[in-house]
């Protein structure tokens, strides 16, 4: 590994923490639809194809737009290249639906919810497939405001060192999961999600790894 891809030793404790905080470890359950959210990672695509391909799920909608931190990589639009990318997988054309303008996640579920109502598909369960350490919140996003319909959570099973080498960058992954760790506790006080449990030891990490400097994606 580059030194670019090798978690600080002095802080994996409280890395490793947070990173089993935000997975949900849900099995994911036959459903009517998989939602793959938008980012940097088209692992979340590689995912949605991998389910699919178990029969987990008979469509996917890939929601998502571009944040600043995606255009250079994805610049038609992450759907659209999450879509590319799923077809390449061996993923059906025709079985894929984009929504192309969510910029959070509370529009993905939004406009995804707006889509599939135009094209006439009934929900009543969904796999929420994202990055690793996006599941919580997209979880508590979801409930609050899809309520009615059931839901999984899921991401490649990857281990935090494997993921971050797969990333390249290990000061992103690890900024990303301290923003994603606050965003949990104050998209909750501010009503765009239903309130999660957080456990002292979590918080305790997260302040730990603010102090240590990772704070570019605190809100």
């Amino acid at each position: 590994m580059s030194t670019s891809t090798l978690v600080p030793e002095d802080l994996r404790a409280d890395i490793e923490i947070l990173w089993d905080y935000h997975d949900m470890h849900h099995v994911a359950r036959p459903s009517d639809v998989g939602i793959g959210l938008g980012s940097h990672d088209l692992g979340v695509a590689t995912c949605a194809a991998d389910l699919y391909h178990k029969g987990l799920f008979p469509l996917i909608v890939f929601t998502g737009a571009n944040a600043p931190t995606t255009i250079s990589k994805f610049p038609r639009g992450e759907a659209i290249h999450y879509k590319e990318h799923a077809v390449e997988q061996g993923v059906p054309d025709e079985v894929v639906l984009i929504e192309p303008q969510a910029t959070n996640t509370g529009e993905n579920f939004t406009f995804t919810r707006a889509l599939l109502a135009q094209h006439g598909v009934p929900v009543t369960s969904a796999v929420l497939i994202s990055r690793p350490y996006q599941q919580r919140r997209a979880y508590a996003t979801c409930r609050k405001l899809w309520p009615e319909i059931e839901i999984t959570c899921a991401a490649l099973p990857l281990s935090l060192d494997d993921y971050v080498e797969s990333i390249g960058d290990v000061d992103r992954v690890i900024n990303m999961l301290v923003g994603d760790t606050q965003r949990i506790t104050e998209y909750a006080k501010n009503g765009f999600a239903v309130e999660q449990p957080y456990p002292d030891d979590v918080g305790e990490a997260f302040g730990r790894l603010v102090r240590a400097g990772y704070t570019s994606r605190l809100i």
